[in-house]
């Protein structure tokens, strides 16, 4: 990391070590409480959209320790011990830790902002009233009628499926790093090199173009990894303009 050699530093420090032990846990408790009392933690604990009778406020933190795969949490994982541990090892415990909560709870909110939107969109193109999706929601609760599941694919969509995972949080975290340490070498596939600063933009950009393409079948939130990394950017340009050197926390 150009010569950069902290005081005391921990390959695996206190906040990164408990994040991931904490991810680790509530995804086994995802595979196994759904058998074992027949409790959906999914639909309470992650991120449902603020306009369905799923959403409780405070999924926007809990969504943040919850994975969909084995894939999902390790890559993740991955990521936030490979960018976190050395944000860590420079801000201490409870700066990184507020960093990344932030930057999560910030992710999740830019992409609630664009599910609106979106579900405003097309019910502006279908016709239908947002009283009438939450009246056939009622009604499709109670088994009164089905008429909730005639609805578009979309709307159904954002209606139901919840957000999960912790990539908000650590797209703030890859800023950061791209931001203290731009021309510190990454390398792809452990074989292709590249400065951290050019990895950071292109992710983003790349993270930009799947977003508004929007294509069918892609179940990957790229509003939230965006709304992390802006999020992520602007606490990184606040405590620069306050003089504060990122070497000093």
């Amino acid at each position: 990391m150009n010569g950069f050699r902290p005081t005391g530093f921990r390959i695996l420090p206190p906040v990164i070590k408990n994040l991931i032990i904490i991810n680790a846990l509530v995804f086994f408790a995802q595979l196994t409480l759904p058998r074992v009392i027949h409790v959906d933690i999914d639909e309470m604990f992650a991120l449902h959209y603020w306009g369905s009778p799923l959403f409780h406020w405070y999924q926007f933190i809990t969504h943040m320790f919850m994975h969909g795969s084995f894939e999902h949490i390790f890559f993740n994982m991955f990521a936030l011990w490979m960018f976190g541990s050395i944000l860590e090892n420079i801000w201490g415990p409870r700066r990184f830790l507020s960093f990344y909560l932030i930057c999560g709870v910030g992710a999740a909110f830019f992409y609630m902002l664009t599910l609106t939107w979106r579900f405003h969109q097309i019910l502006q193109q279908t016709g239908i009233t947002e009283e009438q999706v939450q009246n056939w929601w009622y009604l499709y609760t109670h088994h009164i009628s089905g008429t909730f599941a005639m609805l578009p694919d979309k709307i159904q969509e954002i209606w139901i499926v919840p957000t999960l995972g912790a990539s908000g949080a650590i797209f703030g975290v890859l800023v950061a790093f791209g931001y203290m340490f731009p021309n510190s070498m990454i390398y792809i596939y452990f074989f292709f090199p590249l400065k951290a600063k050019y990895f950071v933009t292109i992710y983003i950009l790349i993270e930009l173009f799947l977003g508004i393409q929007n294509s069918a079948g892609d179940n990957v939130a790229h509003f939230a990894h965006l709304g992390g990394a802006l999020v992520g950017f602007i606490l990184m340009k606040a405590w620069n303009q306050n003089h504060h050197s990122p070497y000093d926390y």
